[in-house]
């Protein structure tokens, strides 16, 4: 007689942060039969693969300030707290996991209510406002960075670092484009919320990497209003990649913000980099990130603020000069690297969910 499966409620919502953590770690959970909980009209409704059923909830951040649209929030909030505990209710599910954000609040609420454990994962080197208020209530806080500890001294911790997709640890599609094989390539992902900026900065400083024979792979993001102004032989240029691991692999040198998904990325491909962390990111937690790679003598960090085209130019230029300093940062990065991520929290979910 073959056993029911255990049935697990993903709560991932809205950036490829949030979302690809999880969905690397539900395909370690063939165990388990997975739904997804998320927002209407955010990325899980392309990401998250067909397999996993997708409910959406309607529920927003809250505003700083007290006004009528925080009443309104507050009402979302509410009824989406009533959903989420009939689904999990109705649908005997055995716990949730949540990678952190505004939707792991209700998931979370809903959870405990009806007794049943939570696993939150938290990637960034500075947790979430949501991690912070609420990890106490979760069984396990699952961690991407030691240095997320101290923040949550009231909330059971353990570090896992942060699961990539599975083609990360064995990468065996090739590139789909052409590039020679005996030229330097730099690698340039500047996210999806704030590429635009790095993106300026990235094609006045590209002249000098191509005099120097470097070719730029540029990821745009989707929102560059210039995207289609700058053309080189050396330059090629698309809004995203999916088979980023080949990708980095080829790379020497990475210019890119300092979102925890990438710098996980970077950290297990070893790409030496140049960060640059998104300013306008909540509580400035990409400049923690970058720190944690910086400290650990993997990249150089950059305050957008403090960076010229100029600067740019000459700071990739000597690092593609010093093949040494690139190979001592490629090093560098297997201290801040854990490969075996999704099978760390995947093998949690089993014993807390068990």
């Amino acid at each position: 007689m073959s056993q029911t499966p255990m049935r697990l409620l993903i709560a991932a919502s809205g950036t490829g942060g949030h979302l690809f953590p999880a969905i690397a770690t539900a395909e370690n959970l063939s165990d388990f039969e997975i739904e997804w909980l998320g927002v209407p009209d955010r990325l899980e409704r392309e990401l998250v693969p067909p397999q996993y059923p997708l409910h959406t909830i309607s529920v927003e951040g809250f505003q700083q300030r007290l006004s009528l649209k925080t009443l309104k929030i507050i009402a979302k909030f509410g009824r989406s707290l009533v959903q989420v505990r009939h689904l999990l209710k109705t649908g005997k599910f055995r716990g949730v996991l949540t990678t952190g954000g505004y939707i792991a609040a209700p998931a979370i609420l809903a959870a405990r209510s009806l007794g049943l454990p939570v696993i939150l994962h938290e990637s960034n080197a500075l947790p979430g406002k949501v991690t912070r208020q609420f990890g106490r209530w979760c069984h396990t806080v699952a961690l991407g960075f030691e240095a997320a500890v101290p923040y949550l001294q009231n909330a059971n911790t353990v570090v896992v670092g942060t699961p990539v997709r599975s083609n990360f640890i064995n990468p065996s599609e090739p590139l789909s484009f052409f590039l020679p094989d005996d030229v330097p390539v730099i690698v340039v992902m500047g996210g999806s919320q704030g590429a635009v900026s790095v993106n300026q900065l990235v094609r006045q400083a590209a002249p000098a990497w191509f005099e120097a024979g470097a070719w730029v792979v540029h990821l745009t993001g989707e929102n560059d209003p210039d995207v289609k102004t700058f053309n080189h032989p050396q330059y090629i240029t698309m809004p995203f990649y999916d088979n980023m691991a080949a990708l980095l692999k080829r790379a020497n040198l990475a210019v890119s913000r300092a979102g925890a998904g990438s710098l996980t990325e970077l950290a297990i491909t070893h790409t030496p980099a140049i960060l640059i962390p998104y300013p306008f990111a909540a509580e400035d937690h990409q400049t923690y990130n970058a720190n944690v790679f910086a400290g650990a003598g993997a990249a150089l960090v950059f305050q957008q603020k403090d960076l010229t085209p100029d600067l740019l130019a000459s700071k990739v230029l000597y690092l593609l000069q010093s093949p040494q300093q690139l190979q001592q940062m490629a090093e560098a990065t297997t201290s801040v690297a854990m490969t075996q991520s999704a099978e760390a929290l995947g093998n949690l979910i089993r014993r807390v969910m068990v």
